[in-house]
């Protein structure tokens, strides 16, 4: 069963995205307005496929976020299916940093390289190059998306360590974090396994917004470490309350 499990959520995931591909190459010729709509498409898109593969979603709300405001998003990554989850939970438009690699996939890197700010971080230049387009990005089009993990975490911790690029970028510019938390991804899609899918709950706890006017503009270190502990204590907290 979880065999025809895993091929019916795959299946269904190819399916609509061939059905909507035409629509991306068409609103990939607008610039930020076709950007946010093609974010639109795959808001949609994601609504209609968890709910086919029995995966519901829910928001848990420690404190909304201002929709009228920017933002970093940042979230913990422990499965692949922490990116459709971006597209279904964040309640307004984000662009997110992104592994360049995948841009390589057939079709698939197409939308990618539409949607996400690519980065190559074993490339000192290809890093700068980013940091400088999701700059750009904040100013001209809305709020970014960074899993501060860098990749999966793999330790059994609540969450492993944090990059500096996210705080640095949020110092820089005078905008505010706001820390997310997906606690159930490893258990609907293990990062160990193609196979280890399963059906079940996905939620997304959204945590009180961190201002960087508390912090001193070098205080990388500080508003890391402000924003770990509080995403830390939340997935632990996620995790008991499902044990």
């Amino acid at each position: 069963m979880r065999y025809l499990y895993v091929l019916w959520s795959v299946t269904l995931f190819i399916v609509f995205f061939l059905i909507l591909f035409p629509f991306f190459i068409l609103f990939s010729l607008f610039g930020t307005w076709g950007r946010k709509a093609i974010w639109q498409l795959i808001r949609g898109w994601s609504y209609v496929w968890f709910f086919l593969i029995g995966m519901p979603v829910r928001r848990v709300y420690v404190q909304k976020p201002d929709q009228r405001k920017r933002y970093i998003v940042v979230a913990n990554h422990t499965s692949y299916i922490d990116t459709p989850l971006i597209f279904r939970t964040i309640p307004f438009f984000v662009r997110p940093l992104a592994k360049k690699e995948l841009a390589g996939i057939p079709l698939f890197g197409f939308l990618y390289r539409q949607m996400a700010v690519l980065v190559d971080r074993s490339d000192n230049a290809s890093k700068w190059k980013s940091i400088q387009m999701l700059r750009r990005s904040l100013q001209r089009e809305g709020s970014i998306f960074i899993f501060p993990e860098g990749t999966f975490n793999e330790t059994g911790d609540p969450l492993k360590f944090f990059y500096d690029g996210a705080f640095r970028l949020a110092l820089r510019t005078g905008t505010s974090l706001l820390p997310v938390v997906f606690p159930d991804t490893s258990r609907r899609w293990h990062y160990s396994s193609f196979w280890r899918w399963s059906p079940g709950i996905n939620r997304a706890i959204f945590l009180p917004e961190v201002p960087v006017a508390d912090f001193e503009p070098d205080d990388i270190a500080g508003l890391k470490k402000k924003v770990f502990d509080m995403m830390w204590a939340a997935q632990k907290e996620a995790e008991e309350s499902t044990s």
